[in-house]
């Protein structure tokens, strides 16, 4: 617009609010808007009218015949001034403002001053259908804001939630119903909302979406076993130890005049490497094993099929490890087999340790140990339990240290040993299992206190293609072996095995490191997704128990907060400290609250005196 058309008194738009000209420079212009007077320049202004306008005062309402006018003009062009001769019988500033607020409204004009656009009478039914869902969608969503605010929700506000179960799972950062309500956006506020409006039962477990992890099994193929010799091992007495309830059996013991066999279920007979089974595994890591039931990283039929004991007789890979008086393996023989396999839980095991062969394994078992512990296994001694959810009802385990557990892990530990020693001595190419030394000498641990602050001393193991010591075990050389059910790279290790067995081509170290990598990036989210589902059925079941009372023992203290140990819950959890309390000082806790989203339980505590 030229500096020339603008004149002192011109009735000009600026941010689509009427201004007068009350001062024309030779590069700006002052204008007045409603109470203020401002300095713009020419071009950020729109000419309206000439003038002279008095003031904006006098840009009163005026009748006239618009809608009459857009019936005349429809489908064509006009002009400001054509626009209000023709609605208002004269062009003003008073007809020129009331022209323009109905062009700037948009239904049946549009444009500029000089060029304003006419709509047809289909265009004008298309702005009214647009502008009536948005009155409408507006109208729903402040509904659905107040249901919100008082704690309920209609079947018609499941669009809405949407974004707050999607913050609430992790796989977004906001939601605009937790801003219009005022909430933070965060996955524990969105939680906090979901639970407050009955979208979620506090018996949702959200910690497995959160992690990325599915919850349901796979369903990849699998074929028949192969047809190739297994040697009979089924005059063998074979234990399979496990927990009561356990449902995927994946090892058990034999002892054969001074041989220990380690049976493990020959997953790899049926899932050979890049098998759909095996991609899924590798994109799984492990087993996910949550309290309200276990997500299997392989298909079920995988384990119906393999599992150890589930049938009259299982096919296995079963390790031979020979041994000299002082428990070292001298020897080791790998081979595919046939087993017939006993169950027994941890407590039948423990109650038969007189009987052989339990009382020759666990001979062996209590050799290993010591030898163990003399090359620097650290034993961390803090109370545990399994969390179970039955019937919608949490139960909490204890899970006592049975000699049992001892004997397995033992037996365990040896043939991941040996198998490690075995790939050196024959260059195949395995995932072993390694860590690093926390620190140069370990503080002594007997009290649960030292215990708890040795644990957070300890490195996290890791996979590596290169064997190493395993600092807290006492193993110069360690590899999984035993649980190919369980984890994906026991099943890879079992793989490389049975190749090396049948004279086939071997992963090589990078095909090897690729699974390595592939694992390590998923095991960390199972084991996060896990201990916090643990965390959350614990709470569950506090909240179940409102009146819960029992002991805990001081393991940390931060500034006026004690860490507290509930060995009865396998939990720790912060309180208030008043006055001086040592380190293993014992407590009584009352239950005051659960904080579910937060993962929190507020407990009172009074000294128990020693």
């Amino acid at each position: 617009m030229p500096h020339t058309s603008l004149n002192i008194h011109t009735l000009v738009l600026y941010k689509q609010r009427p201004a007068i000209v009350t001062q024309v420079g030779p590069k700006k212009i002052a204008i007045q808007v409603e109470d203020e007077t401002l300095s713009v320049r020419p071009k950020d202004v729109t000419l309206l009218h000439p003038g002279p306008l008095a003031g904006l005062h006098a840009l009163t309402p005026v009748s006239g015949e618009l809608l009459t006018a857009w019936e005349l003009l429809a489908g064509g062009a006009t002009t400001l001034a054509e626009l209000a001769e023709l609605a208002f019988g004269d062009f003003t500033p008073r007809t020129a403002w009331a022209a323009w607020r109905e062009v700037a409204d948009g239904l049946r004009f549009s444009g500029e001053p000089d060029a304003i656009i006419v709509h047809t009478a289909e265009v004008v039914a298309q702005i009214t259908a647009a502008r009536a869902a948005k009155a409408a969608e507006e109208a729903a969503w402040a509904a659905f804001l107040a249901r919100a605010a008082q704690g309920v929700t209609a079947p018609e506000d499941g669009r809405y939630l949407q974004e707050v179960v999607a913050v609430a799972h992790g796989q977004q950062a906001q939601s605009k119903a937790l801003q219009a309500l005022g909430q933070p956006e965060s996955r524990e506020s969105a939680h906090a909302l979901l639970l407050r409006l009955g979208v979620w039962a506090p018996t949702y477990n959200p910690y497995p979406a959160r992690a990325g992890l599915p919850t349901h099994p796979p369903d990849a193929p699998l074929p028949p076993l192969p047809d190739e010799p297994r040697r009979d091992l089924t005059h063998l007495v074979a234990l399979a130890i496990d927990d009561a309830g356990s449902s995927d059996p994946d090892d058990a013991l034999s002892w054969e005049n001074g041989r220990l066999w380690v049976h493990v279920a020959d997953a790899a007979a049926l899932i050979p490497p890049d098998s759909p089974a095996d991609l899924e595994a590798r994109a799984r890591g492990a087993n996910l094993y949550l309290p309200e039931g276990t997500v299997p990283m392989l298909p079920p039929a995988a384990t119906q099929r393999l599992a150890l004991g589930l049938e009259a007789v299982s096919p296995a890979l079963s390790f031979g490890l020979a041994l000299n008086a002082a428990g070292e393996v001298v020897d080791l023989e790998i081979t595919p087999s046939w087993v017939r396999v006993t169950r027994l839980s941890y407590a039948d095991a423990a109650a038969r340790l007189a009987e052989e062969p339990l009382r020759a394994l666990y001979r062996l078992a209590q050799q290993n140990m010591a030898r163990r512990r003399a090359s620097g296994a650290v034993e961390i001694d803090l109370p545990e339990v399994k969390v179970r959810v039955v019937d919608g009802q949490v139960q909490i385990i204890p899970l006592p240290a049975l000699p049992s557990r001892d004997l397995v892990r033992e037996a365990m530990l040896l043939t991941g040993e040996a198998v490690a020693r075995y790939a050196l001595q024959h260059a195949i190419p395995l995932p072993f299992t390694t860590q690093e030394t926390a620190v140069d000498e370990l503080p002594p641990a007997d009290t649960p206190a030292e215990m708890f602050a040795l644990r957070r001393l300890m490195k996290p193991s890791r996979p590596s293609s290169q064997p190493g010591p395993h600092a807290g075990l006492g193993l110069a050389l360690y590899v999984q072996t035993t649980s190919p059910l369980r984890r994906y790279l026991d099943l890879v290790v079992h793989q490389q095995l049975r190749a090396h067995l049948r004279g086939e081509a071997l992963l090589d170290e990078q095909a090897l490191m690729a699974r390595v990598g592939a694992a390590d990036a998923v095991s960390g989210d199972v084991r996060r997704a896990e201990r916090l589902s643990n965390q959350h059925w614990t709470l569950i079941y506090l909240q179940q128990h409102p009146a819960w009372e029992g002991e805990g023992v001081v393991v940390d203290q931060r500034g006026s907060q004690d860490q507290a140990l509930l060995p009865a819950l396998g939990l720790d959890t912060s309180v208030h400290r008043r006055g001086e309390r040592p380190l293993d000082a014992r407590l009584r806790l009352k239950l005051k609250q659960v904080d579910l989203p937060e993962l929190r339980a507020h407990f009172h505590a009074t000294p128990i005196e020693a």
